[in-house]
């Protein structure tokens, strides 16, 4: 599986052959078909398996206040990024191509997940449609974040960590000159 994301990190899938992903891994054709069937398959487990790990790290631990809580999800967020940059690059580089069926649906799972521990961290019941753009805007910039910093690497982590924290509250307070529901939810978060 490490070597398969390996691979689909840094090619397109349509350049990653099941000769490549046996190679990678010091494994035969043979074994890699026999458990996963075929390449799709193999880079559908593949992107699964980065999901949920991701999805493992992001859960909230709670108890904080909200922007603290958003603080904690978005250091472990990019202890991810770090600690495993192929299975995350792999995850949100499909391509146009393979953001249809079960890759678009792996990705689009994990965002909505993470929209729904943003939501709670925020302690949004039923979120407004600004509010709603608001948070799916800012999970959009954290994830470009990611991607540029594993390509670039020269902002410091605890920077970039910090800044997104301030791109959330620039985001809602934007959207809080619109939405009385927004507004009302800086005042909480004070």
């Amino acid at each position: 599986m490490a070597a398969a994301l390996e691979l689909f990190s840094t090619r397109d899938s349509e350049d990653v052959s099941i000769d490549d992903v046996a190679s990678a891994a010091g494994a035969s054709r043979a074994l890699v078909y026999h458990y996963f069937g075929g390449k799709q398959e193999l880079y559908v487990a593949a992107l699964r398996s980065a999901a949920e790990q991701l999805e493992s790290r992001l859960r909230p631990v709670g108890g904080g206040r909200p922007l603290e809580e958003l603080a904690s999800g978005l250091r472990r967020y990019f202890d991810f990024v770090e600690e495993h940059a192929t299975g995350f690059a792999a995850l949100l580089r499909g391509g146009p191509a393979n953001r249809a069926g079960e890759v678009g649906e792996i990705v689009d799972g994990v965002r909505r997940r993470l929209y729904v521990f943003i939501q709670r961290q925020m302690r949004v019941e039923e979120p407004s449609p600004l509010m709603r753009l608001t948070l799916r805007s800012w999970i959009a910039s954290v994830e470009t974040a990611g991607l540029d910093w594993l390509e670039h690497r020269d902002i410091e982590r605890p920077t970039l960590e910090k800044l997104l924290v301030d791109h959330m509250v620039a985001l809602l307070r934007a959207a809080a000159a619109h939405d009385g529901e927004v507004a009302g939810l800086l005042e909480r978060l004070g």
